[in-house]
């Protein structure tokens, strides 16, 4: 097996914490990051992560199961933290013996964290950070690990750039905490730079979401490697009463779709028929539909294709082994000229 020295001693807490062999996660893509793609990752030496989004436990328990039974090696569960079973998704987590659970899209509500650290299977809980008030929070509420992402990404994003939140978060957390970096990597010089300023690892999705074991239709792959960095744009906000994550995807029908979807979701607040919590769990729930449109159905059109700016680096279909591979012997280069 290839070894990389340089790289594997800066992440070194990061794969001691994640129990894998480079600390590369797969950011948690729904239909794309199921079982295929991450036991792929996982035997690849990463660490894969499922994308529970907006499944019922009984679909989660099943894709763990299945999960479980193409790989040995340990993985992620991505859960939403408005998900309205989120209790019942963490219990399933728990009877699986899953090792870390990944929460995301808000703060945990109460008692979430306590529920998924002191189980009969206690796992480990990386919480996503937006800024340095909400990590030290979040740290202090019990979570085990941190993902700093940036704008960059594809997905729900926050507002600031992986590059500005890793030079304002790294040097406070870093030294004391294991934290990983997300938003805009798709080359190894990237993970290069972000280890030395003292993150764990990395995390990615865009350059996952087209590997040969990825599930994804090949219209959806055709659009990826048609795609430059400016065509992966942010969702516009229609009303601030309605808080809706920015969202960023390739740019099509859908994304315009989009737009409507809203207006008529704020509509229903002005005539009071739904509440807020209802109002953005409708969003999360058209987020899962039109991504199924694109991912499964093919429909590049008018199903979502979320996309970090990453995409313009994605041009051909590989093996997740191979991608991981080159990920680390650029890295592994990046290093070995900067001790040069």
């Amino acid at each position: 097996m290839t070894t990389y020295p340089k790289t594997e001693a800066l992440m070194r807490r990061g794969t001691e914490f994640l129990g894998c062999e480079a600390a590369i996660l797969c950011g948690a893509m729904s239909w794309v990051s199921e079982r295929n793609l991450v036991s792929a990752i996982s035997n690849a030496g990463g660490f894969g992560v499922i994308a529970c989004g907006a499944m019922t436990p009984d679909l989660l328990d099943a894709e763990i199961a299945a999960t479980k039974a193409l790989t040995d090696r340990p993985f992620g569960v991505n859960l939403i933290t408005m998900h309205p079973d989120l209790f019942d998704l963490i219990a399933v987590c728990e009877k699986h013996a899953v090792t870390h659970v990944v929460l995301a899209g808000g703060i945990p509500p109460k008692g979430s964290v306590e529920a998924i650290k002191g189980g009969a299977n206690p796992a480990k809980v990386i919480c996503f950070a937006p800024t340095l008030a909400l990590a030290k929070k979040l740290l202090r509420s019990g979570a085990d690990a941190l993902v700093i992402e940036g704008m960059e990404a594809g997905g729900h994003i926050g507002p600031v750039s992986t590059s500005v939140l890793a030079q304002e978060m790294l040097p406070e957390l870093s030294q004391e905490h294991v934290v990983f970096v997300a938003g805009g990597i798709g080359r190894g010089q990237a993970i290069a730079g972000y280890l030395e300023m003292g993150a764990a690892g990395v995390q990615l999705g865009t350059r996952f979401a087209c590997a040969s074991e990825s599930i994804a239709h090949p219209d959806f792959k055709k659009a990826f490697f048609r795609a430059s960095a400016r065509d992966a744009i942010a969702s516009v906000q229609v009303d601030p009463r309605l808080p809706v994550i920015p969202v960023r995807a390739l740019k099509n029908r859908g994304t315009e779709e989009f737009t409507v979807k809203q207006r008529e979701i704020a509509g229903t607040l002005d005539r009071g028929e739904i509440a807020m919590a209802e109002a953005q769990l409708q969003v999360e729930h058209y987020w899962a539909g039109a991504l199924r449109r694109a991912v499964i159905d093919g429909d590049v059109e008018n199903g979502s294709l979320m996309a970090g700016q990453s995409v313009g680096m994605v041009k051909s279909e590989e093996p997740v082994a191979d991608i991981i591979a080159q990920l680390m012997n650029e890295c592994e280069e990046a290093l070995t000229r900067r001790k040069a």
